[in-house]
C-alpha cells in the first residue's frame, strides 16, 4: 500500500500545483468531448487552433474597448477592467493568479484606485485568515493525521461497499469544512486508491478460487438413497487423460444390538475422450474470463462510487465554515465592505451551513448507490462476510503501521482545537465574545479572525514537536517548518481572492455599483423565492465552467447590488450563491477537486457529469429550502439592514 499511497501521492501533487494545466482547453470543448468516446476525449487538440488563446486574449481586450472609448466615464472604465478578467477568468487563457493581478496596473492608469489602495487589498483581514488557515491545514498533512481519521473512520464504520462510500464522505466533509476542498481531495485520494486496489484483488481471488473449488474432480454426493443404501460417485483421471467413474456403494444394516457395515466397490468403464476433456477445458477457461470480466467491470463501477464520493464529498463539505473554500472568503471580504456583518460571523456560518453539509452529503451517498448498485449492467454488488473481514485486516494493519499518536500529531490537533473555538467564540452573538474584551467603545481597534489563526500558526513554528534533537541533528525539530509551509501551501490562491476584493472595491469607489443598482432594480417586481433560485442555477452553472473562487469574485458584488436596489436582505442572496458556487460537480474544470479525482481515477468525463447533474440539482433545492427555513431563524432576513437605501456597497 504504501508504495501504491507514494507513486499516487506523486501523481496528486503534479496535478494539485500544475492544476492550470488542466483547463488548457475552453470549457465549450470539454463539454463536447464528453459525449465522445474514451479514445476521442483527446479530440480538443483537433477541434481547436493552436492560436485559440491568443486570440481570446486578443478579443477580450478589444472588444470591451468600445464601452472605454465611447464612453469615457471612471465606472466605465472600471467594467472594462471586469469585463477582460471575467473573458480570462472563463477561458483560463493566462493563469488565473495572473489575471488577478491585472487592477494592481489597471486600476491606478485608468484613474479608477491608487497603488497603494489597491495593494492593500489584497491582504485584507479576510485573506490573512485563509492565509492561516491553509497553513493549519498544511501543519495537519505535515504530521499525517488526516490518514489516522481517515482510516479509524473506515475501521468503524464498515467494509462493504455502501459502508466505505459512507466512511470516506464522512472523512473528506469534516476534512473539506477546515481544509481547502483541493488539499482534502489530494490527501484522501491516495487511501482510496489503495483500498480499492485491495478490493479488487480479494474480489478477483474471490472468483479465480470458486472456479477452482468448481473444476476440482473429487467425490460429489449424489445420495440417491433406496432404503439404506446410499451411493456416492465420484470420477478418478486415468493414467491415459480419461476419466473413470467410480461407484461407492454403502449398504447400511442398523440393529438394536449392533451395526453391520459392508462396502461393495463396483466399477463401471464410463470412458471418455481426451478430445472431449480439452473441449471442456477450454469451455472452463472461457467461463473463468468472463467471470473475471464482470468482477473487472464491477470493481471499476466500485472505484468510480467511491472516487467520485471523495469529490462530491469535497465540494459539499467546503461549505460548512469560511476556511472550506475561496467563495466563503469572497463572502466575508465583501461583507467588510459594509458597516456591519449582518450577523454573519464564524459561529452563525455554522449553524447555517452545517445542516445543508449533512443533508447535500447524505443525499449525495444515496444518489450514488442508486447510480452505481441499482442501475446499469456493472452493478457493484454486496461484498460476502469474509471480503469484509480480509479488507478489514488489511486497513487495521496499516493503522497499527501509523503507530501511536506523536507529540507533534497532539500539538497540531490540539492549536486546531483551540483555534476553532477562539473563532467561534470571538463574536458568537448570543452570548458577548473573547474579543470584546479587548475592545473598548469608540475605539477602532478590532480583533477579528486573522488575529487567532496567526497566533497558532506562530506558537506551531514555536513549540518543539520532541523532547530532544533527532540523532545527528543540531536542534529539536519544530511542530511546523517553513519548508513544509512553503511546498503544501497554494500562494496563488490568496492572489485570486485578492483580486476580487479589489474588483468589488472598484466598482464601488468608481460608481458602477449604483449602475448596477439601477439596472437591477427592474427585477423587483419577481418574488423574491423565485429570484434566489434564479441566482442559485446561475452560480451553480458559471462555476462549473470556471474557477469558484472567480465565479464568487465576479458574481457576489453583482448580487449585492441587486439586493439593495430591490430592498431585500442581501444574504438572502449572497449565502446561497456562495454555496452554489463550491457546487461544481459535473466537470473536471470546475475545482482542482475534480481534477484530481478524474486524473486518479481514470473514469471519463462523461461519468462525472452525469452523477454530477443529479447533484447540482439536489444541492440547489436544499439551499433553497435551507435560507428559507434556517435562515429566518438565524439571521432575521425580514429585517433590511439600515445601510440598505445607500445603494452601494
Amino acid at each position: 500500500m504504501n508504495t501504491a499511497v507514494n507513486r499516487l501521492e506523486r501523481k496528486t501533487a503534479t496535478v494539485y500545483h500544475s492544476s492550470n494545466k488542466l483547463v488548457k482547453v475552453p470549457f465549450f470543448a470539454i463539454l463536447a468531448s464528453s459525449f465522445f468516446s474514451h479514445r476521442s476525449m483527446m479530440c480538443p487538440k483537433i477541434l481547436i487552433p493552436r492560436w485559440w488563446r491568443g486570440a481570446t486574449i486578443l478579443l477580450a481586450t478589444i472588444a470591451p474597448s468600445i464601452i472605454f472609448f465611447y464612453a469615457k466615464s471612471q465606472s466605465a472604465r472600471c467594467g472594462f477592467v471586469m469585463v477582460v478578467m471575467a473573458v480570462m477568468w472563463v477561458t483560463e487563457v493566462i493563469p488565473l493568479h495572473v489575471t488577478a493581478l491585472i487592477p494592481v496596473f489597471a486600476f491606478p492608469l485608468m484613474g479608477i484606485l491608487s497603488t497603494g489602495i489597491v495593494s492593500r487589498l489584497y491582504l485584507k483581514d479576510s485573506s490573512m485568515m485563509f492565509l492561516g488557515g491553509l497553513i493549519m491545514a498544511a501543519a495537519v498533512e505535515n504530521c499525517n493525521f488526516h490518514e489516522r481519521v481517515a482510516l479509524f473512520v473506515i475501521l468503524h464504520v464498515g467494509q462493504s461497499p455502501r459502508l466505505l462510500a459512507l466512511g470516506f464522505m464522512i472523512v473528506t466533509s469534516f476534512l473539506s469544512m477546515w481544509i481547502s476542498n483541493t488539499a482534502t481531495a489530494a490527501m484522501i485520494v491516495p487511501i482510496v486508491d489503495a483500498v480499492v486496489k485491495e478490493l479488487t484483488k480479494l474480489r478477483e481471488m474471490d472468483v479465480i478460487k470458486s472456479n477452482e473449488d468448481s473444476h476440482h474432480v473429487g467425490i460429489t454426493n449424489d445420495c440417491e438413497e433406496t432404503g439404506h443404501i446410499a451411493k456416492n460417485r465420484y470420477l478418478r483421471r486415468g493414467p491415459d487423460g480419461t476419466y473413470i467413474d467410480m461407484h461407492v456403494i454403502k449398504e447400511e444394516t442398523n440393529e438394536e444390538s449392533e451395526i453391520e457395515q459392508v462396502e461393495v466397490l463396483e466399477v463401471t468403464a464410463a470412458r471418455t475422450r481426451k478430445e472431449d476433456a480439452g473441449t471442456e477445458g477450454e469451455t472452463r477457461k472461457e467461463a473463468e474470463r468472463r467471470k473475471l470480466k464482470a468482477v473487472k467491470m464491477e470493481c471499476l463501477s466500485l472505484k468510480q462510487m467511491l472516487f467520485l464520493s471523495v469529490a462530491f464529498s469535497a465540494n459539499t463539505g467546503g461549505t460548512g465554515s469560511p476556511l472550506g473554500c475561496g467563495p466563503n472568503i469572497v463572502l466575508m471580504g465583501l461583507l467588510d465592505s459594509f458597516d456591519n456583518s449582518m450577523g454573519l460571523n464564524f459561529a452563525t456560518w455554522m449553524m447555517f451551513n452545517v445542516p445543508g453539509v449533512i443533508l447535500c452529503s447524505l443525499l449525495c451517498w444515496l444518489w450514488l448507490q442508486i447510480l452505481f448498485m441499482c442501475c446499469g449492467k456493472n452493478r457493484v454488488q454486496r461484498s460476502t462476510p469474509e471480503m469484509e473481514h480480509a479488507l478489514r485486516k488489511f486497513i487495521e494493519g496499516h493503522y497499527r503501521a501509523l503507530g501511536p499518536v506523536s507529540r507533534k500529531e497532539a500539538v497540531v490537533v490540539t492549536s486546531f482545537f483551540i483555534l476553532v473555538m477562539l473563532w467561534v467564540f470571538r463574536d458568537p452573538g448570543f452570548i458577548p465574545g473573547w474579543a470584546t474584551y479587548y475592545t473598548t467603545p469608540g475605539d477602532s481597534v478590532y480583533v477579528k479572525a486573522a488575529t487567532p489563526v496567526m497566533l497558532m500558526v506562530f506558537l506551531l513554528f514555536c513549540i518543539p514537536a520532541e523532547s530532544k534533537p533527532a540523532p545527528g541533528a543540531k536542534q529539536v525539530e519544530r511542530c511546523m517548518n517553513w519548508e513544509a509551509v512553503h511546498k503544501k501551501v497554494p500562494w496563488e490562491i490568496v492572489i485570486l481572492l485578492g483580486g476580487g476584493l479589489v474588483l468589488a472595491e472598484g466598482a464601488k469607489h468608481s460608481g458602477l455599483s449604483i449602475f448596477f443598482s439601477q439596472q437591477l432594480a427592474r427585477l423587483k417586481d419577481l418574488p423574491k423565492e423565485a429570484l434566489v433560485v434564479l441566482v442559485c442555477l446561475m452560480a451553480s452553472g458559471m462555476t462549473e465552467f470556471a474557477s469558484n473562487t472567480a465565479t464568487a469574485s465576479i458574481l457576489l458584488p453583482m448580487l449585492a447590488n441587486l439586493a439593495l436596489a430591490i430592498q431585500v436582505n442581501p444574504l438572502y442572496l449572497l449565502i446561497p450563491a456562495t454555496a452554489c458556487c463550491a457546487y461544481a460537480f459535473m466537470l473536471p474544470v470546475a475545482t482542482p477537486g475534480n481534477a484530481i479525482v478524474l486524473s486518479a481515477s481514470g473514469m471519463r468525463t462523461s461519468v462525472m457529469i452525469r452523477a454530477g447533474i443529479v447533484m447540482n440539482i439536489v444541492c440547489i433545492i436544499v439551499t433553497v429550502f435551507l435560507i428559507n427555513t434556517l435562515g429566518y431563524a438565524i439571521f432575521d432576513l425580514n429585517t433590511i439592514p439600515t445601510f440598505s437605501n445607500s445603494t452601494t456597497l
